[in-house]
């Protein structure tokens, strides 16, 4: 097929917005963003066998290949609109594509995203998405906002999509269907389709002052806060969100898929403890769960604390690639 028969097909799939005039045909699409509100813009590349098993089924890659962009978009606190999407193909299969396209615009059609543009090229499996939304000039959320005394909170349940990945290494999750065992598919969910957090995101503005999303592990993101807002931070091992975690899995490596395991696009956000009450109420109205796991503190670093108070180290940190 054709590349600009592709791509007209996946046009053809697209949401229509009003706010999208020109979109795929031309040179380069026209977009209309909102009056007094700011565009975020965000990209980023899955290669297989490094972001995603080689064998995952195309529906799954479709959906990720946009989740991830999204919880960008929602750690931004922004209102997602528009997306381009760029293939890299090794041929041109279309059973493969039409899956592909079946879970990349089931994400995009539940939060009305229309498709601006795209490419696609003859090369190993890729796949590239830009993202872009839109927030109130004052209302955007940052990395660079956090103070002394906050709370710092997280939403869901790190760790899950790390203990997947652990169970497809080891030879006992296949990703390419679904699990018959209930533990076993809700991890294999968590891994090859996160849920971003856009909602949680909207609905953090104005409560939340610092937010990043949780792509690389929770210690090596919530680092990043730290660093750009010049900040240290203490958490607390017994407050960590529970997991769920294989039966025969270690309890020390448990932790360190909740601190390093990373892929698992929460978020991770400091807020006033004033806020409390503010910030469960407006989550839960959004059914997302959120933690509060330690404080920010004046000084550099992160310190994690056991249940007797004394520092604890986990075994890695920051995001592991698909490696077997």
């Amino acid at each position: 097929m054709p590349e600009f028969d592709l791509i007209e097909r996946l046009r053809a799939r697209s949401r229509a917005r009003a706010d999208l005039p020109l979109g795929i045909g031309d040179d380069a699409a026209l977009l209309l963003p909102p009056a007094g509100e700011l565009l975020a813009i965000t990209t980023d590349t899955l290669n297989a066998g490094v972001h995603f098993p080689a064998e995952t089924a195309a529906a799954d890659i479709g959906w990720k290949t946009l989740a991830v962009n999204l919880s960008d978009l929602a750690a931004m606190g922004a209102q997602p609109r528009w997306c381009t999407l760029s293939l890299s193909l090794p041929q041109v299969d279309m059973a493969w594509v039409d899956a592909f396209a079946e879970g990349f615009f089931a994400l995009a059609d539940a939060h009305g995203i229309g498709l601006a543009g795209g490419d696609t090229t003859r090369g190993p499996l890729a796949l590239s998405v830009t993202a872009i939304g839109s927030v109130p000039a004052t209302a955007a959320l940052r990395r660079d906002a956090a103070q002394p005394g906050d709370e710092v909170w997280v939403t869901g349940q790190p760790g899950e999509a790390a203990a997947a990945l652990a169970l497809w290494q080891g030879g006992r999750l296949d990703v390419t269907a679904p699990a018959a065992d209930p533990l076993h598919e809700r991890l294999r969910q968590r891994l090859l389709r996160p849920t971003p957090r856009v909602q949680a995101g909207l609905c953090l503005r104005g409560l939340a002052r610092a937010c990043v999303d949780v792509s690389d592990g929770l210690l090596a993101d919530l680092e990043h806060i730290c660093v750009r807002s010049g900040v240290g931070a203490e958490l607390e091992l017994a407050t960590l969100p529970a997991v769920a975690a294989p039966a025969d899995a270690d309890p020390a490596q448990v932790h360190a898929w909740q601190l390093g395991g990373g892929d698992d696009y929460e978020l991770c956000f400091t807020a006033d403890p004033a806020q409390r009450t503010a910030i469960v109420q407006a989550l839960q109205a959004v059914g997302v769960t959120a933690t509060p796991i330690g404080r920010i503190v004046a000084g550099r670093g992160i310190v994690v604390r056991d249940a007797a108070g004394r520092p604890w180290q986990p075994p890695r940190s920051g995001y592991q690639h698909f490696l077997s």
